[in-house]
C-alpha cells in the first residue's frame, strides 16, 4: 500500500491548491448559487458553485502526472465523468429541465457500455444455459444503466449539506483503493487513491474552509466515478455468488438517501425531482440532531458499512449474503421509520 501514499499526498496539495482559483473562476462565470432561489437553498450568502471545476482541474493535473497508470478502462470512465461535468455545469449555470440531464447521463453510460465497461452480473445466467446470450447482454446493458444513472443521482440527491458528499467519496474511495489493490487492480487502486485525495481537498474547501458548494457538477461527478469503480472492481479468488454486494454496501448511504427521498416524495404526491428539506440529514437535523452531528452520524454509518463490506469478502458466501440481507432489511426498517418522522419542510 506505500505507493498509493504519494497520489494521495499530491491530489490533496492539488486540490488545496486548485481551490481558490476554481472559486475566483466560478464567480467570474457567474456560477453562484443564490440564497432563496428554490425553497431548500437556505444559505446566508451566495456561494460559487466550484466543486466540479475543482474535481476536474485536479483530475486533469493529476492525468499529466501519473499518465503511465492509466489504461483504456480509466481514459474510458475519466471521459464519461467529463460528460457528466459539463452537463452539470451546464445545469449549475442555466438550470435544466430533467430530459437534458437524462441525456447527458446517457451519453456518458453509452461511452462505458460500448467500450466494455459494463455489468456482467446476467452473464452468470448465460452461461449457465438458463437465458441466451442476447438477453444476457440485454439485461447486463439495462442493469449497468441503472447503477451508473442511479448512482449518479444518488450522490446529487443527497448533496443536501456542506461535506456530506465528499466525505462519502473519501471512505467509499477508501475502500476502493483497498478492495482493487487486494484484487490486484493496482491502476485502479491507484485512481482511488488519487480521487481519494481529490475528496478530501473537496471536504476542506466545502466544508471546513466553506468557500463553496459542490453543485451538480460536483456531485454528480463524485456519483459517475463512484459508480464506475463499482463495475471496474473485479475480486480475485472471491465468491463471484456474494463479491458482487461489495459495490452496493460501499454505497449503502446514498442509496439509502435516495430511496428515502423518492418514497417520501411519492406517498406524499409531491415530484420526485423536485428540491426539498427532506433528506436523511434533514430528518435528523428535525429530531433535533446538530448539524455536525448529523453530518458525522451519516459518514459513520456510511463507514460501518463500507467495513462489513470488506469482512464479507472473507465470509462463505451463505454467510455474505445472510448479512447483505440482514443489512438491507435494517435498512428498510429505518427508511419507514424516518419516513414517518417530519422533515424541516413540515
Amino acid at each position: 500500500m506505500s505507493n498509493l501514499f504519494s497520489p494521495i499526498i499530491i491530489s490533496i496539495l492539488v486540490s488545496l491548491g486548485l481551490g481558490y482559483p476554481a472559486m475566483l473562476f466560478a464567480k467570474s462565470i457567474k456560477l453562484i448559487d443564490i440564497p432563496d432561489s428554490a425553497p431548500h437553498k437556505t444559505h446566508a450568502h451566495p456561494t460559487p458553485l466550484a466543486g466540479g471545476l475543482l474535481i476536474v482541474s485536479t483530475l486533469a493535473v493529476m492525468m499529466l502526472i501519473f499518465y503511465q497508470w492509466l489504461n483504456r478502462e480509466l481514459i474510458v470512465v475519466l471521459t464519461g465523468a467529463l460528460i457528466i461535468f459539463i452537463f452539470g455545469l451546464w445545469d449549475d449555470l442555466r438550470g435544466l429541465s430533467a430530459a437534458p440531464k437524462l441525456l447527458g447521463q446517457l451519453i456518458a453510460a453509452a461511452i462505458l457500455i460500448s467500450a466494455g465497461v459494463q455489468v456482467y452480473f446476467a452473464t452468470i445466467f448465460s452461461n449457465a444455459g438458463y437465458i441466451s446470450p442476447f438477453i444476457a447482454q440485454i439485461l447486463n446493458i439495462a442493469i449497468t444503466l441503472f447503477w451508473l444513472l442511479g448512482i449518479t443521482n444518488a450522490l446529487n440527491m443527497i448533496d443536501s449539506m456542506d461535506g456530506i458528499v465528499a466525505g462519502l467519496g473519501i471512505i467509499a474511495f477508501a475502500c476502493f483503493m483497498g478492495a482493487t489493490k487486494l484484487a490486484g487492480q493496482s491502476n485502479l487502486a491507484f485512481w482511488a487513491a488519487i480521487l481519494l485525495g481529490v475528496s478530501a481537498g473537496l471536504y476542506y474547501w466545502n466544508n471546513l474552509a466553506g468557500k463553496f458548494f459542490l453543485g451538480d457538477s460536483g456531485a454528480q461527478t463524485i456519483g459517475f466515478l463512484l459508480a464506475s469503480f463499482g463495475i471496474m472492481y473485479n475480486p480475485l479468488n472471491r465468491n463471484p455468488e456474494s463479491s458482487w454486494i461489495v459495490p452496493i454496501m460501499l454505497l449503502g448511504v446514498p442509496i439509502f438517501d435516495t430511496s428515502l427521498v423518492v418514497l417520501s416524495r411519492l406517498r406524499r404526491a409531491q415530484r420526485v425531482g423536485s428540491g426539498r428539506r427532506d433528506h436523511t440529514y434533514h430528518r435528523l437535523s428535525a429530531l433535533g440532531i446538530s448539524p455536525r452531528s448529523a453530518v458525522l452520524l451519516v459518514h459513520l454509518t456510511a463507514l460501518s458499512i463500507s467495513c462489513l463490506a470488506f469482512l464479507t469478502l472473507y465470509m462463505p458466501a451463505w454467510l455474505a449474503l445472510t448479512f447483505f440481507i440482514t443489512t438491507i432489511i435494517s435498512g428498510i426498517l429505518l427508511l419507514l421509520w424516518l419516513e414517518k418522522k417530519p422533515t424541516l419542510d413540515d
